[in-house]
């Protein structure tokens, strides 16, 4: 097959999981906006109208668990077009709503159905196709879609409640989903095999001849050793560390170091537009140190151990935000940093130890652990941890000390797998 023939449907492949990872980040970007109009409109409390993102989030990690396995079976285009009917329904019947239990049960559904179809799809469909030296830089240009729905949605999502309200923007943003979800839908492509072709980055030796023979690992199995679980691990104490950051720092601004809202949420929006360029740059320095290393697991565990490293050093520029604007500023720049490496470096690491064709369950069910858990107790702990203390300072120390945790988790990954196969058998894994 023409090598141009075989870029094209690789790029293919990144540029559905761009207008994925897009819509999906979409949802979070845009709830923390809509969250106030929704509120006051309504006459629900803030906490209430939280509970209906928090019942969406859990889901999301349970369609995610399914997601996978619709991914190892029939490929992402029947995730995509499920995520891309339930996505725009998450948006458009919520607007339509009218009593306090219906938003709850119609978001929870539907856009957790619809949002729990996209983070799996997309991370591992990227996986299948770009392996070695070219996983991390072509994730990081399909994540590339989250800062930029951080950026383009929230604040679009703003100015149109200048002159509507929160239903019609609503309406809006679910038109958007849904023509991005069905264009993700029409470029997804199946595994790199059915084109009789072989994934990117594979080295020399396995590229030139025949395609290794992947041993393929039940979900019982790959569970059975530490490497999932010191991934899932390493993973969660992250997710709990950034997902308080996420819902706190605006208000950590606001509260603590006595900056006006519309300053706070500007200082907040930096992380997305540094994410943009800080997607594919760090992907670049991932995959160099796969290169440097030459062994793909040993790389991706050194990025995973340098993506806390650097989340600990933005917590601690944060707290010193009330000293000077400017740490706030460079704390916003390293939490771009963070954000470009922790999420596809751990799927990455996960694909390097148990091989692409097994990845998508395994994959699945590790999301479904980490998103049931991380979203909900890092947002609770920066919550209660105010308003016990009237500060968020020890919000910071929290999510500083979760990063801490991460690393050392990180710091004790494997950097290998062993099937439980019986000897004599040499598989490739």
């Amino acid at each position: 097959m023409d090598n141009n023939y075989e870029k094209k449907l690789g790029y293919m492949v990144v540029a559905a999981s761009w207008l994925a990872v897009f819509c999906l980040f979409g949802y979070r970007a845009t709830f923390s906006v809509l969250l106030g109009p929704m509120s006051e409109s309504m006459g629900w409390s803030v906490a209430q109208t939280s509970l209906g993102y928090s019942l969406m989030m859990s889901v999301y990690a349970i369609t995610a668990f399914f997601s996978g396995m619709i991914i190892d079976r029939w490929g992402t285009r029947p995730a995509y077009l499920i995520g891309s009917v339930f996505a725009a329904l998450g948006f458009y019947i919520t607007s339509m709503t009218e009593t306090y239990f219906q938003y709850l049960a119609v978001y929870a559904i539907f856009a957790g159905i619809g949002t729990g179809m996209l983070w799996v799809s997309s991370t591992v469909s990227v996986r299948k196709w770009y392996v070695g030296k070219y996983y991390a830089k072509m994730w990081g240009i399909a994540f590339m879609g989250a800062p930029v729905a951080q950026v383009i949605l929230s604040l679009g999502v703003k100015k149109v409640l200048l002159t509507m309200d929160w239903r019609q923007a609503m309406q809006l943003l679910a038109v958007v989903v849904l023509i991005a979800l069905i264009c993700a839908a029409l470029l997804a492509k199946k595994n790199p095999e059915a084109y009789n072709v072989k994934p990117f980055g594979l080295s020399p030796s396995s590229a030139g001849g025949a395609a290794p023979m992947e041993y393929t690992w039940s979900i019982k199995e790959a569970f059975g050793k530490y490497a999932i679980w010191g991934a899932i691990l390493a993973f969660l104490t992250s997710m709990v560390a950034e997902f308080l950051i996420w819902t706190q720092v605006v208000m950590f601004w606001v509260n603590d170091v006595k900056l006006a809202l519309n300053s706070a949420t500007n200082l907040y929006v930096t992380i997305g537009f540094v994410g943009i360029f800080s997607m594919p740059l760090m992907g670049i320095v991932a995959d160099r140190m796969v290169q440097k290393l030459q062994n793909e697991v040993k790389g991706r565990k050194v990025m995973l151990i340098f993506a806390p490293a650097v989340g600990i050093i933005a917590c601690v520029l944060l707290m010193m935000t009330k000293t000077s604007l400017v740490f706030g500023v460079l704390a916003c720049v390293l939490f771009a940093v963070y954000w470009a490496i922790e999420p596809g470096g751990v799927a990455g690491y996960a694909g390097a130890i148990y091989g692409r064709m097994s990845l998508g369950k395994i994959w699945g069910l590790a999301t479904l652990i980490v998103m049931g858990i991380g979203p909900a107790v890092g947002s609770f702990m920066g919550g209660y941890l105010f308003d016990i203390s009237g500060s968020y300072f020890y919000s910071i120390v929290f999510a500083l000390s979760s990063f801490v945790l991460s690393m050392i988790i990180a710091s004790s990954l494997p950097l290998k797998a062993v099937p439980d196969i019986p000897s004599g058998k040499d598989l490739e894994v």
